[in-house]
């Protein structure tokens, strides 16, 4: 990462149960040959000073990726908030010089190479506490720039008021929205279900020239 920008963790959010892909990791599924994962460690890793993965269960599934697993920290698979607040804790307690963390979702295999810039420079241009990635018309809550120091804040708004949509959290805040164009590929492409898979493979071909 370029050093004109504070220290980074990046979070891979991997816990979601793909239920309409019949079960099972979203990004151990298959592109090219290789796993959505990699892809996104591919091009997600150079941006950070560090990696971690969130994913609740066995960590060991994950051991070929040689990444910190995180689960998350709030009972009864609360969503991807709760991998934020797991990742931050992580942060604050293995990185504390670290005071910014990038989010990603695990199924995103052509995520931008300048995602952890803009989100920075964005907030730095806008005076932003927060801010988050759009394409097409619409924003990507779960790709994000988060301040370490809300991780409290964002507990309490998890445990105590059951709060669950990232928009409703984001809310509260400053936040700035960074949009990104769709040509030749959207960079927020996500694989949700087996016709994705098949389209994703199409889409690497552009996404690769």
């Amino acid at each position: 990462m370029t050093n004109k920008l504070p220290q980074t963790v990046g979070v891979i959010l991997a816990g979601g149960l793909a239920r309409r892909m019949g079960g099972g990791d979203k990004p151990m599924r298959e592109i090219g040959g290789r796993t959505i994962l990699d892809h996104v460690i591919e091009r997600f890793s150079p941006q950070c000073e560090q990696l971690v993965l969130n994913a609740n269960g066995d960590p060991g599934r994950f051991a070929a990726f040689d990444l910190p697993v995180v689960a998350d920290t709030v009972a009864d698979y609360p969503g991807p908030l709760a991998g934020v607040l797991a990742a931050l804790d992580w942060t604050a307690a293995n990185q504390p010089q670290t005071q910014w963390l990038v989010s990603t979702a695990g199924d995103c295999p052509f995520l931008p190479r300048d995602l952890v810039e803009r989100l920075h420079q964005a907030r730095l241009r806008e005076d932003a506490q927060l801010a988050v990635a759009a394409s097409d018309g619409r924003s990507h809550p779960v790709i994000g720039l988060w301040s370490v120091a809300l991780r409290d804040d964002l507990r309490h708004a998890l445990v105590e008021e059951n709060l669950r949509k990232i928009d409703r959290w984001t809310a509260r805040y400053r936040l700035a929205t960074v949009t990104w164009s769709v040509e030749p590929v959207d960079p927020f492409f996500n694989a949700n279900t087996v016709e994705d898979l098949s389209e994703a493979e199409r889409l690497a071909k552009l996404a690769n020239q």
